[in-house]
């Protein structure tokens, strides 16, 4: 667990980062050549951390600590399966749900003609390839964003402003 959130809060820390540097660096402004290189290295690990470290570790951790293996039939809950509190197990989510182990439809999901199985590693694939479309979509949106820059600058260099730069409210 620790692996996972570690590089996932450190992939947050490095989108934050370039987020700071679209927001200070002026539109056109012209790149050296170690600031480039530096880029396209702080690019590529940015992009390795998201499609290739986030989501193994999260594979990792919910192989070896949360055992979502594919013999493990329903859905885990984690901790709103039940809560043990000076001896007593209180159940938050049960009731007409047949909650057992901490597990949601333990013996599969309930249908006419039988049962729809539904195993935990079922569940951690779902999870995984969640993490990529999103990270999919926050490329995609930070591209479109990136790109726009300049768009943005010139709107609200429109704006007249007076001899001490404040905006002006009617003409002069």
């Amino acid at each position: 667990m620790v692996a996972f959130l570690f590089s996932l809060l450190l992939t947050l820390a490095m989108v934050g980062v370039v987020v700071r540097v679209a927001r200070n660096r002026p539109v056109g402004t012209p790149l050296t050549w170690g600031e480039a290189f530096a880029a396209g290295l702080f690019v590529y690990v940015l992009l390795f951390l998201m499609y290739g470290v986030v989501p193994h570790q999260f594979l990792l951790w919910a192989d070896s600590e949360l055992k979502w293996r594919s013999d493990k039939i329903g859905i885990p809950l984690g901790p709103l399966g039940g809560i043990r509190l000076f001896g007593h197990h209180f159940k938050v989510l049960t009731g007409h749900l047949g909650i057992k182990k901490g597990l949601l439809f333990p013996e599969g999901i309930p249908l006419p003609h039988g049962h729809f199985i539904v195993t935990a590693q079922v569940l951690r694939d779902i999870i995984a390839a969640t993490l990529y479309i999103a990270f999919l979509l926050v490329q995609i949106k930070a591209w479109l964003w990136w790109q726009s820059r300049d768009k943005r600058a010139a709107a609200t260099a429109e704006i007249p402003a007076s001899a001490y730069g404040r905006p002006l409210v009617r003409g002069s």
